[in-house]
């Protein structure tokens, strides 16, 4: 019995040697059955990834290959892979495009081969089950349900398909204090890589090299804590214009969020003015030629993640809770709310919207609620308690409006995140 085949797939191809004298180097190639398609990567001997451009010329081959038909079908014949195919080719480059690839090559697992007409409730509960994790789950069908309205707001199709999908998350509240980021910070920093020690008499010891592998990701905790980005507009930020990437202007103080050259989407990557502090560190980054062309970089070069090395720094912090980059984001929000700052401005610089801010973070401002929990203590209601209350507000609505310059009347919490010789805390 014949083995089934494999697919179309990357495959390293070893070196070759004739009498001890290399004739061909190792190469990654495309291979599609019997044919042996070249990539024009070669690889290194410890290489078990294959690169990106292997793994792009792949997809430009599977794409050259088989191109799904773009007519009007009944959902009896449709292939659900033709859909996420045709919506996967047709959403250009957006700002997340590797976990939309990653989305779908998972949704392709499941759904490959099924007809369009068998997405139901019953399905889709089963895709929740396969994938495992409730939240993940959510974010792929959502991603399902986007290329199946794609597949019929072009005419392709002719029948009502509804993606069914499982409630929605408690979301989370975790955030930092000011004690927790600055030991998170002093951990990044300070931390110096162990090798173990292979011969002589302290064999299989550890010892402390000069590496500190972790100091991009104290760069990437400040700008997180500081702007509240988001992750990947992070990880890309450079002082430099290029392509793909978001830029910081060093000279005006400016944030854009959005890399160069990619169209927006839903989540909002609006331009923000970088506070005084940050800003000091960035240039100073940059001047002494700390980095090269992001400011998240890891041996020189910029990193497309930061979740290993962040999991890492918070085991040496010892943080309690799931903390993850994303909490950077969390923590920025909290921390306005609790300065007081009113919701239309702290959205505005979080990049998010004021119904989220207030429904999320709300809670935290020092004026929440604060009138009706005066008022129902008193005796009869007076209009005064609650303008009482609310005066913290308007006088900082009257210092904005003073005249004075922004960098002028900045908040403590924009000062040095720098623990203390008494202990992990931010000094005000």
């Amino acid at each position: 019995m014949s083995r089934p085949s494999k697919g179309i797939r990357l495959y390293k191809r070893k070196a070759r040697y004739r009498d001890g004298k290399l004739v061909h180097q190792a190469v990654w190639i495309i291979k599609d059955g019997d044919r042996h398609i070249a990539t024009g990567c070669v690889a290194s001997p410890t290489e078990t990834k294959p690169p990106r451009e292997a793994e792009q010329a792949l997809a430009d081959y599977i794409a050259e290959k088989y191109q799904p038909e773009r007519r009007r079908q009944d959902i009896e014949d449709i292939d659900c892979a033709d859909v996420l195919s045709i919506y996967l080719t047709d959403i250009g480059e957006p700002s997340d495009q590797f976990e939309i690839g990653a989305r779908i090559d998972r949704l392709n697992e499941f759904w490959g081969g099924k007809r369009l007409s068998a997405v139901n409730a019953q399905t889709c509960a089963a895709y929740v089950r396969h994938r495992g994790n409730r939240g993940g789950a959510r974010r792929d069908l959502e991603t399902f349900r986007a290329a199946i309205n794609h597949h019929a707001k072009e005419g392709f199709h002719r029948g009502l398909v509804r993606v069914s999908l499982p409630p929605k998350g408690v979301p989370r509240d975790r955030w930092l204090t000011r004690q927790e980021a600055a030991a998170l910070i002093w951990h990044c920093w300070r931390h110096r890589e162990k090798q173990t020690i292979h011969s002589g008499a302290s064999k299989g010891d550890p010892v402390s090299t000069n590496r500190r592998p972790l100091r991009h990701v104290a760069r990437f905790i400040l700008i997180g804590l500081y702007t509240g980005t988001r992750a990947g507009a992070i990880a890309s930020a450079s002082p430099y214009t290029e392509r793909d990437r978001s830029y910081v202007d060093l000279e005006h103080g400016i944030f854009y969020r959005k890399p160069i050259g990619k169209r927006a989407t839903k989540k909002r990557q609006t331009p923000a003015p970088i506070p005084p502090r940050l800003l000091a560190h960035l240039r100073r980054w940059k001047d002494r030629k700390l980095i090269a062309t992001c400011f998240v970089e890891f041996n020189g070069k910029p990193v497309a993640s930061v979740k290993k090395g962040f999991s890492r720094a918070v085991g040496l912090a010892g943080l309690p809770g799931k903390v993850t980059p994303h909490t950077l984001r969390h923590t920025a929000a909290t921390w306005l709310m609790q300065r007081g700052v009113s919701i239309w401005e702290a959205a505005g610089f979080l990049g998010m919207s004021p119904e989220i801010l207030q429904d999320t973070y709300g809670h935290h401002h020092p004026d929440y609620l604060q009138g009706a929990a005066v008022a129902i203590g008193q005796k009869g209601f007076n209009v005064s308690v609650a303008k009482t209350v609310a005066s913290p507000i308007e006088d900082r609505t009257q210092e904005r409006n003073s005249g004075k310059k922004w960098s002028e009347r900045q908040d403590s919490n924009l000062r040095p995140l720098r623990p203390e010789r008494t202990g992990y805390f931010l000094s005000y």
